[in-house]
C-alpha cells in the first residue's frame, strides 16, 4: 500500500512540475514554423507540393493533403518583390510559386513603424525567387523605403490581420 501511494503521490508531482513549468514549447514551434517558411522560400520542390503564407498561417499542400501551421503572434511574414519592369498581382505569397524579377540582387532597405522606430535597416539580398522574406511586428504600420542601383521606390505597409503577405507593387524608379 505504501509503495501505491508513494508511486501515485510521485506520478502527481511529475504532472505538477510539468504543468507549472515556465518552459513553453510555444517557443520551439514558433522557431520551426519560420524555418519552415524559410525553406519554402529557398527551397526547390517537387509540383505537387505548395506552400503558401497568410496574415495568420502557413499552408502546406503537399500531395494533396493540406497541413496548417500557426504564425507566431507577435510577427508578420511580408515577401516584397521590388521590380523595374515586371511584376505580378498577389496578395497571399506563394513560398514554392511566386517569381519577381530582379533576382539574388542586394537592394538597402529601411523601414520604420508610425512612431518613427526603425525596425530595418540594412542591404539585403533577394531570394532566388526575387522576393525579399521579412519579419515585421504585428498589428503596426510601416514606411518601406528600398534601394537599388541607384533607383528607389518608398511605400507603406501594415502588418494587420488579413493584411497581405505577398508586396509585388514596388516599382523602382
Amino acid at each position: 500500500m505504501k509503495k501505491r501511494l508513494l508511486v501515485v503521490f510521485g506520478l502527481l508531482l511529475s504532472f505538477m512540475l510539468v504543468a507549472c513549468s515556465n518552459d513553453s514549447s510555444d517557443g520551439s514551434e514558433v522557431k520551426d514554423t519560420k524555418e519552415k517558411v524559410h525553406e519554402y522560400s529557398v527551397g526547390s520542390f517537387e509540383d505537387d507540393l505548395t506552400a503558401s503564407i497568410t496574415s495568420h498561417e502557413l499552408i502546406v499542400n503537399d500531395n494533396g493533403k493540406e497541413t496548417t501551421f500557426d504564425l507566431p503572434s507577435d510577427e508578420f511574414f511580408v515577401s516584397i518583390a521590388p521590380f523595374v519592369e515586371t511584376t505580378h498581382p498577389c496578395a497571399i505569397h506563394s513560398l514554392t510559386g511566386c517569381q519577381g524579377e530582379l533576382v539574388e540582387k542586394d537592394f538597402d532597405v529601411h523601414i520604420q513603424d508610425e512612431d518613427g522606430n526603425v525596425v530595418v535597416d540594412e542591404t539585403i539580398a533577394s531570394l532566388e525567387n526575387g522576393f525579399i522574406d521579412l519579419w515585421l511586428p504585428r498589428n503596426k504600420n510601416f514606411q518601406v523605403k528600398i534601394t537599388h542601383d541607384d533607383k528607389t521606390v518608398e511605400s507603406n505597409i501594415s502588418t494587420f490581420e488579413g493584411d497581405n503577405t505577398c508586396i509585388t507593387t514596388m516599382q523602382l524608379t
